[in-house]
């Protein structure tokens, strides 16, 4: 009775050859090796590590959980664990395999990092170096590129304008700018807006941020030209509130006029684009500023500062107060005392000028004559053209 070895042997061996030919392929060859190893799994006769020796340190025993990795594993390991592994074989393990503790792979990797040379930063702009702590809040972000041609480099984030060294004026919301139009809206703010707040009898202490960066075209119609919001270089500006809770609003009627006008003024000195109420429907209620550059050095100023709207009249007139003086009223005439048509008591008959003479009644007597209403002229019919004549036809002449 054949084993089943053997029928294996006769079943994988190549080009019906027995194992023990050397025509056989690599894969019969480990085929073969295995079943050649069979019997001695049976007996147990497995290759066991060779014990640790006495005079070998100890092993860090790593925390419960810990798993190291194949690299963490391989960097750590002893020449003496080496040398083990080495002659144990290939395909078999330690035993006692033990794991490196966290802070070890830490501070490796910690070494690696050192290691690798650090990109230098890129240095700063003359407008950053300018703009420090003591003139606006302004930390640097990183630069935005894109979608398009959207976005750009030096930009900083807008969050107030110090003024005297300690107080601080708020742009709510944060406005993300470059550098070169922060820098401006801080002047702006400082220069300007500062002493207005201060003849006003109090002091600035926000100004309403209602857009800066968004990447979009002109008035946010599709299509349009990039609008300067796209490249970070404008500020739409609705007002500024006071410390006294005033709010002045830009482009409102009711606020004073030499108040906006004096704004209109300061901003499109500083600003090369200025757009308010009267330059399109886009910008009735905020004041567009920005930093474009055109050809030929070219500025806009596009604002038309309004006069207050009329004030309706009451449709009736308001009460008279009562500490109004009292009107003056004319006297009325007694009965049978009242004063005469030219100014004499009723009966007495006025005297005649000198040189004029007396008014004669009808009947000759002199006496006042009773005034008598004056007839309209009488006025005459309208009188008809009168048609001329037919001219008469001259009789012919007899030939």
């Amino acid at each position: 009775m054949k084993s089943s070895a053997d029928r294996d042997g006769r079943k994988w061996s190549t080009g019906g050859k027995p194992c023990g030919q050397r025509t056989i392929r690599p894969f019969g060859v480990a085929f073969c090796l295995l079943l050649g190893a069979m019997p001695a799994l049976a007996r147990g006769d497995v290759p066991l590590p060779r014990p640790r020796p006495a005079a070998a340190p100890a092993r860090p025993v790593a925390p419960a959980g810990h798993t190291p990795d194949q690299a963490e594993t391989r960097q750590h390991t002893t020449p003496a664990a080496e040398g083990e592994q080495a002659a144990e074989g290939e395909g078999t393990a330690p035993a006692d395999t033990a794991a490196e503790p966290p802070g070890m792979a830490q501070a490796g990797k910690a070494g690696v990092a050192a290691a690798r040379p650090v990109p230098a930063p890129p240095p700063q702009s003359p407008c950053r170096l300018a703009l420090t702590d003591d003139i606006a809040i302004a930390p640097s972000i990183a630069p935005i590129r894109g979608p398009g041609a959207c976005g750009g480099e030096d930009l900083v984030r807008l969050e107030a304008v110090v003024i005297g060294g300690s107080r601080r004026v708020a742009l709510k919301p944060a406005a993300i700018l470059r550098c070169p139009m922060a820098r401006a809206v801080a002047d702006w703010v400082r220069t300007d807006i500062a002493p207005l707040a201060e003849r006003l009898g109090s002091t600035v202490s926000e100004v309403e941020n209602f857009d800066s960066f968004e990447c979009r075209g002109r008035n946010r119609i599709v299509g349009a030209k990039l609008s300067e919001h796209g490249r970070a270089n404008a500020l739409d500006v609705r007002g500024v509130r006071l410390a006294s809770g005033r709010f002045i609003s830009l482009t409102d009627r009711a606020e004073a006029r030499p108040v906006r006008e004096e704004v209109l003024h300061s901003v499109c000195a500083r600003f090369t684009t200025v757009l308010g109420p009267g330059s399109d429907w886009y910008h009735e209620d905020h004041i567009h500023l920005d930093l474009a550059e055109r050809r030929g050095g070219y500025r806009m100023c596009q604002w038309n500062v309004y006069d207050p709207l009329p004030t309706v009249a009451p449709l009736l007139p308001a009460e008279r107060p009562p500490e109004a003086p009292p009107r003056e009223v004319a006297e009325r005439a007694e009965p049978g005392k009242g004063s005469g048509r030219d100014g004499h008591p009723a009966g007495e008959a006025a005297q005649p000028q000198d040189g004029a003479a007396p008014a004669v009644e009808a009947d000759g007597q002199g006496s006042e004559a009773e005034p008598q209403a004056a007839e309209p002229p009488a006025v005459a019919p309208a009188r008809k053209p009168a048609r001329k004549p037919a001219r008469k036809r001259a009789p012919p002449r007899a030939s």
